[in-house]
């Protein structure tokens, strides 16, 4: 780990987790991840923004030490989560006069779950300051992306925002710019799947709320600095949105063949009609790919056979997701194989009542044993449905 310059007087820390697989045992990392953090060198005093990860505690304060600097005045908490403050009561050992600047939640959290003192904490409100001589902190509150505590620094000197989780990437590499910008898009837009999109009212109220800012670069606490920021914010307004993609994703698992049979002919007939269409066994799926696919999305059709008068459970996985992660998708189908119990459309509808409201139900498709012709016929019926409710105008 070694510190590197963003600016003359402002260093990036990195403590980057190559081989890390699985986020908060929830979140797959295909590409590992980073816990960033900043030391910035004021003319009269300094701070340090965020800490890093516990076990990767003694590898940073070797770093942060490294640094040559002798005093520190302030330890910035942007979030209470540890990758971002568990580094904290190591960082106080020595520098034991820095005091710790956060918002009143995010205290709360860090005296919960870290040994600090109550009287290590200077609080601040949305849009104080604090002065290091020729920088000015300033805090910006922006709860809900992700946590009830999260906020922002920034220093208008520099033009620089520290935006904490906000515009994240978990991704394990030596470029400390987003240099490879395909690469991070990808990044990017997979950790807003799994991470940011429940909250996309908040984001789109944040974006606003830091849009008279000038930003040359915004520093996030996983994933690299971005040099053009009107990337990043222009992908963040186009995700953000309310906006959908004439996408379809298809959710499926087959037991004996038939839902993929019906799955094969239902992709076919939607790609004849010119709609992009994802599919994902979700089987063994990598949960990152399917949740990513689910933020442009406007049509999510879920195949599925019946296991004891359900859906089968890894479909029920992807009904979770699209619910707990309210994704901006519009319609919903469901194709059905069953044996005996019938009639899972019901069963679905019941399971995504935080959508309730958005969503419109196309018309399943119920097939008892193998597909036959008018089973068919009536997948047909679907392509249709789903043509014309992603092009109404037709």
């Amino acid at each position: 780990m070694i510190a590197r310059e963003i600016t003359e007087d402002i260093l990036s820390i990195s403590a980057i987790d190559w081989d890390r697989r699985l986020f908060d045992e929830l979140v797959p990392l295909p590409e590992g991840t980073s816990y960033n953090s900043y030391l910035v060198k004021g003319s009269e005093k300094n701070a340090l923004i965020d800490t890093a990860y516990p076990p990767m505690t003694a590898e940073y304060i070797a770093a942060l030490k490294a640094t040559g600097i002798r005093k520190l005045d302030y330890i910035i908490a942007d979030h209470g989560e540890q990758d971002h403050t568990g580094s904290i009561p190591a960082v106080l050992e020595i520098f034991p006069d820095a005091m710790v600047v956060t918002n009143a939640k995010c205290k709360d959290m860090i005296t919960e779950a870290l040994p600090v003192a109550e009287d290590k904490f200077i609080v601040v409100e949305d849009g104080q300051t604090i002065s290091l001589g020729d920088k000015t902190l300033q805090f910006f509150l922006t709860p809900w992306v992700h946590w009830p505590d999260t906020m922002c620094t920034y220093i208008a000197e520099d033009k620089i925002l520290f935006s904490c989780d906000f515009f994240g990437s978990h991704v394990a590499g030596s470029d400390l710019f987003a240099t490879n910008e395909a690469l991070v898009e990808d990044a990017a837009k997979r950790y807003y799947a799994e991470i940011m999109m429940p909250f996309r009212s908040f984001i789109r109220q944040h974006l606003e709320k830091l849009a008279p800012l000038q930003i040359d670069f915004i520093a996030p606490s996983h994933g690299p600095v971005y040099s053009r920021p009107a990337f990043i914010l222009d992908l963040y307004k186009e995700w953000a949105s309310d906006v959908a993609k004439k996408e379809v994703v298809i959710a499926y698992v087959s037991m004996y063949d038939n839902t993929t049979k019906m799955v094969d002919y239902l992709t076919d007939r939607l790609m004849e009609k010119g709609l992009s269409v994802k599919r994902f066994n979700m089987v063994g799926v990598d949960t990152g790919q399917f949740t990513k696919a689910l933020v442009d999305a406007s049509t999510v059709v879920f195949a599925t056979p019946t296991v004891l008068t359900g859906p089968h459970p890894s479909v029920v996985t992807g009904i979770y997701l699209l619910h707990v992660l309210k994704a901006k998708t519009k319609f919903v189908a469901v194709v059905n194989s069953y044996g005996w119990s019938g009639n899972l459309a019901d069963r679905i509808k019941d399971m995504l009542p935080k959508l309730k409201a958005q969503l419109r139900y196309l018309d399943p498709v119920l097939v008892k044993g193998l597909p036959k012709e008018n089973d068919y016929k009536a997948l047909d019926r679907l392509a249709d449905e789903i043509y014309l409710a992603n092009n109404p105008a037709s």
